[in-house]
């Protein structure tokens, strides 16, 4: 299975947001220049998980994003469910396009079912808080790469 460029991205802004401090606003291009992707991307994104009450917007010129909840409340599993819009891994996982003809018989759909359900079942058991387990890494590569690209844009 594959995550859309969209649920990853999601899953980076909050990355991003979290390694800031609780009240540190940033914005679009900020986080659009450290992981070199489209800003126009980002704000779809950053709108969603506005949206969903994941982040904060602060309008204005001194505005920016935030987490808008504590990273230990933001459940993994459930942001891919939100951000995934197409879970059906095999045509017969969708019976409006199901033209399989071996379908009433095959046992594949249940296999790769259950693999989806155990899928789903760890990333439940993870937050954003999880994924951040060596922050101060994260921090010091956020730190020397924003370093880094101001030396090479001066």
């Amino acid at each position: 299975m594959r995550l859309t460029n969209y649920t990853d991205y999601s899953l980076r802004v909050l990355i991003y947001l979290a390694l800031k401090d609780k009240e540190e606003l940033s914005n679009i291009k900020e986080i659009a220049d450290f992981y070199q992707i489209s800003k126009n991307h980002l704000m779809k994104v950053t709108y969603e998980l506005g949206k969903w009450g994941l982040i904060e917007t602060i309008r204005g010129r001194n505005g920016g994003i935030r987490l808008s909840i504590n990273p230990k409340e933001i459940n993994i599993g459930k942001v891919v469910r939100k951000t995934e819009d197409d879970f059906h891994l095999v045509e017969c996982f969708d019976a409006s396009r199901n033209d399989c003809i071996i379908s009433p018989v095959c046992g594949l759909k249940h296999v790769l079912n259950e693999a989806l359900v155990a899928y789903f079942n760890v990333l439940d058991q993870y937050t954003l808080e999880d994924i951040l387990q060596n922050k101060e890494m994260f921090s010091q590569y956020l730190s020397s790469n924003s370093l880094e690209k101001k030396q090479q844009e001066g």
